[in-house]
This record gives structure tokens, sequence and C-alpha cells, in this order.
């Protein structure tokens, strides 16, 4: 059971070409900047997210992502979402919903509906794409902003 999700990913990359649309496109992600609204001694502010990203044309998404949390714990996040591309400028807006884990022992509850160690989570993030590279402005709440750097493959 525990390779079924590392198997699917491969078999999902290696379908890709077949099914692809234009305008379909994968996204690998980066966080370069942190800032909590209102910052505590224990914050993390070096996430070290690294995220991937699928995309199809019609805006739907999905996605996953692994980070250091705020308190410096392995966290991950696993999404499904819309994009909201611009018609006239390179900006977009970004919405996803999905399931976070990691927020563990005395920091359980600094996300809300934390109780089994997975949380349901919704993030916007505004972005802008210009030559195949991305940054987005992303808003976690009312915890912190952060700011994405990405390459679309």
């Amino acid at each position: 059971m525990r390779n079924t999700v590392p198997m699917a990913l491969i078999l999902s990359l290696l379908a890709t070409p077949a099914f692809a649309n234009e305008g379909d496109y994968w996204q690998v992600q980066t966080s370069v900047y942190t800032r909590h609204y209102n910052p505590e001694p224990d914050h993390n502010n070096h996430q070290r997210l690294i995220g991937l990203e699928r995309g199809y044309a019609s805006g739907n998404l999905w996605g996953g992502a692994v980070f250091r949390n705020s308190f410096d714990q392995s966290s991950q996040y696993a999404y499904v979402g819309r994009r909201f591309d611009s018609d006239r400028h390179p900006f977009y807006a970004k919405l996803t919903g999905g399931l976070l884990h990691g927020y563990r022992g005395e920091y359980r509850d600094k996300i809300p509906l934390n109780r089994l160690g997975v949380a349901p989570a919704i993030i916007p993030s505004l972005g802008i794409q210009s030559h195949g590279m991305a940054a987005e402005l992303v808003l976690l709440g009312n915890a912190a902003l952060m700011v994405n750097l990405g390459l679309r493959l």
C-alpha cells in the first residue's frame, strides 16, 4: 500500500504526453520568503517548500507540497484547485483546497480542525506568469504570507 502513491505519480507523469492538451502544464515551485503577521520567537520563516502542480487548460489543477511549517515540523499539503488567468495581463489568481498534515505535539491546535493530525485548508494566492516562470503571493490564513517561485515544465 505504501508504494501506491509514488507508483500513481510515476504513471501519471508517464501518461502525461499521451493525454496532454495544449495549455496543460507541470509546475515545480519553491518558497523564497515568508512573513508571519504576528511573529513569535518559535516561528520559522524558512519553509523550504518544494511543490509539484499539474495544471490544465481549463484552469483546474491539483498538486502537493512538502515543507517545514511555522514551527519547523515536516509537513505536507495535497490539494485541488482552480487558476483564474487574466485575458489581458500575465496576472492570475489561484484558489486551492486540500488536506494539511504535519502540525503535531504542542503545535497541533495552531491550525483549525486538526484533531486527527490532518486538517482541511483553503489557500488563495495571486501570481504573475512570464516565459515559463511564475511568482506567487500565497495567503496563509491569518498566520502569514509566503512568496513562491515556480518553473513551468
